[in-house]
């Protein structure tokens, strides 16, 4: 089984780099559940479904809140799911990446595991439109509490804000990402400090911690209280953050960051928001800002927009995050991947994914126009998504870690019970907007099985045409053809046979570079891979060589840098003057696959836009040569 990092505790050094860390954890991993005080006790009382204010429901409400941040959050992921971490990286991609290193088990199975954890990624693409949506909006309509005459500007200004974020994008956040700590650490604090006065003033609210008004909330409301957890569920929207960004800051750094800060804070603030609903019941439309001195309202406002922004951005990053990963385990076509540092490795830009993700989240705004109405497209996301983490889980902890099936079912068995309850009851408002995330969710999962079956298809198709290497070489000795000086390289998927570009290339050329290389990526189900297991190198003879490059699913494989890197194997070239030859295929419909029609056209569809292999990997536009083919799917 994975284990903790060793405890360094004594070390000075440690204690400050953790600290740091722990900082910066508040301002990318913490954003989205750290801003959901907002909206999710406003969705209780004052939502589509919304209950009465009495103090019956609101302890029932706050009981809940409390056991799902206590169960889903701390126990689950920050205690459990964290554990399950693939070199160091979380996600559910990830864990999809441990569980394909295990061989044993039936193709069918391992095909239905790989299709939930497709759908769970897909419905975090979803998410990724609704958060920036809902948390910006619900941030801006603040001014609404000060003034009714900031009502028209409410969505012109979430807008414009939505705009600005999207497309600073292009910058990378190295620079702004040094304040999001800090401005998250204030806003914790100021939430902190708004609900511990409510709840000294009305010490009644602590009750809540009882379970037994979660229970007898439910006796009392039956269905309706089903539909009123939905909204509640919007308090742990953001739980797969943690472990999704445990690779950019470790399994230490988040857990502290959560148990000194986030966890403490958001439990102050919501029983705050509990106890001002039991004295002023009016204040149900906007509890949140009820807690705010009128003289602090526009401040606050102001830094619940800046705290929402950078939800979103931890959203945005997220995205791009999953989309070099669903690209690198072969889920998705090219897309062009700009790297916004040199110092960090995982801080990219997808242009592709970054303006999809704008116009959606604009057009969500303009079409839902109100928070309450997006926070119904916002729970099955998030509840789906936990439950597909609890199931691959469970398949790692048996089949990866060896446990027993007494130590594995009765602790999956639990979050399972919580997560199919929320799902459930966001089920419920599948008509108040939960069809879109569904939909959202299923389309991605469409085209990524697509792209996987018709990659899969293609290759079969072109291994079919392939001439073994032993063939292709005894006849270069036997035709003794015309070597020009210089070096070619073949970028080549299969590591066996000859490539269909260099026999397309010497059928009609009819010469021969003095050095010609077969250049394979191969992706690991790793997240990186190290240097000295990246290449492997095999000299064919008579001037050929094939090197296989490995990179894990969180890397961007770069063609120069790994020729500069085969020197080391004894392959001397100079890659700004070597010829690149790509092959490039034109996919006709017309063939015999077992693909349906309608997958065909959308394969070939997604083909013709995938991005340009030259720039996809790094190679000089100017040394490129393309060989074209057609191939019937």
């Amino acid at each position: 089984m994975n284990q903790t990092a060793p405890d360094h505790q004594a070390s000075p050094n440690h204690r400050a780099g953790l600290a740091s860390m722990s900082l910066a954890a508040l301002g990318v991993v913490y954003g989205d559940i750290g801003t959901s005080p907002l909206y999710a006790i406003k969705e209780c009382f004052h939502g589509l479904h919304a209950i009465a204010v009495d103090q019956t429901n609101v302890l029932g409400v706050l009981s809940l809140v409390f056991w799902s941040l206590t169960v889903v959050v701390t126990v689950k992921y920050v205690a459990f799911i964290l554990l399950a971490d693939n070199r160091g990286e979380g996600g559910i991609f990830a864990l999809l990446a441990l569980l394909s290193k295990d061989r044993q088990a039936p193709g069918r199975k391992n095909a239905l595991i790989a299709l939930a954890a497709v759908f769970g990624a897909a419905l975090l693409y979803g998410d990724g439109i609704i958060t920036p949506a809902i948390s910006v909006l619900s941030a801006i309509e603040g001014l609404e509490v000060a003034t009714q005459a900031a009502k028209p500007a409410v969505l012109p200004l979430t807008c414009a804000v939505l705009t600005g974020l999207f497309l600073v994008q292009r910058h990378g956040t190295a620079g702004i990402g040094r304040v999001f700590g800090p401005i998250m650490m204030l806003w914790f604090f100021t939430i902190s400090a708004l609900g511990l006065m409510e709840i000294v003033k009305h010490p009644q609210v602590l009750a809540a911690l009882n379970p037994v008004h979660a229970v007898r909330f439910f006796a009392l409301h039956h269905l309706h209280g089903l539909v009123v957890l939905a909204s509640v569920v919007l308090c742990i929207t953001g739980g797969e953050a943690l472990y999704a960004d445990m690779g950019h800051f470790g399994r230490q750094a988040i857990r502290l960051s959560w148990f000194v800060m986030v966890y403490p804070a958001l439990l102050i603030n919501y029983f705050g928001q509990g106890a001002l609903l039991l004295s002023q019941p009016a204040l149900a439309v906007n509890p949140f800002y009820g807690l705010v001195p009128t003289p602090l309202l526009y401040p606050m406002v102001a830094l619940s927009t800046m705290a929402t922004v950078i939800a979103s951005q931890a959203m945005i990053s997220g995205v791009f995050s999953l989309t070099q990963q669903a690209v690198q385990l072969g889920y998705s076509p090219r897309l062009h991947v700009v790297h916004t540092s040199e110092a960090t490795e995982g801080q990219i830009f997808v242009p592709g994914a970054n303006y999809g993700l704008m116009v959606a989240c604009l057009a969500l705004v303009l079409a839902f126009q109100d928070s309450s109405r997006l926070a119904g497209a916002y729970g099955i996301a998030v509840t789906a998504t936990m439950g597909i983490t609890s199931v691959l889980y469970y398949f790692v902890v048996r089949r990866v870690w060896g446990w027993s099936l007494w130590r594995a079912a009765p602790l999956v068995t639990l979050f399972l019970l919580f997560d199919a309850t929320y799902f459930g009851s966001n089920l419920l408002k599948l008509m108040d907007g939960g069809w879109f995330t569904l939909l959202v969710g299923l389309l991605i999962t469409l085209a990524m099985t697509t792209w996987l079956a018709g990659r899969q298809t293609l290759g079969k198709q072109m291994r079919g045409s392939r001439l073994p290497i032993e063939a292709f070489l005894k006849e270069v000795a036997q035709v003794a053809p015309h070597r020009v000086p210089g070096t070619a390289v073949f970028l080549t998927l299969s590591a066996q046979g000859t490539p269909v570009t260099l026999l397309h290339h010497f059928k009609l050329n009819k010469v021969l570079h003095e050095k010609v290389i077969f250049l394979t990526m191969q992706s690991a189900e790793v997240p990186t891979v190290a240097e000295d297991e990246r290449l492997q190198l095999e000299d064919l003879g008579q001037g050929f060589y094939r090197l296989l490059a490995w990179h894990g699913f969180m890397e961007t494989p770069n063609v120069p840098r790994i020729l500069r890197q085969a020197s080391k194997l004894g392959l001397l070239l100079d890659p700004l003057t070597a010829t690149y030859f790509l092959g490039r295929e034109t996919l006709l419909t017309s063939g015999k696959s077992g693909l349906g029609r309608w997958r065909k056209n959308l394969f070939a569809f997604m083909s013709r836009n995938a991005s340009n292999p030259a720039v996809f990997f790094g190679i000089p536009p100017h040394r490129v040569i393309e060989i074209g083919m057609q191939v019937a799917l």
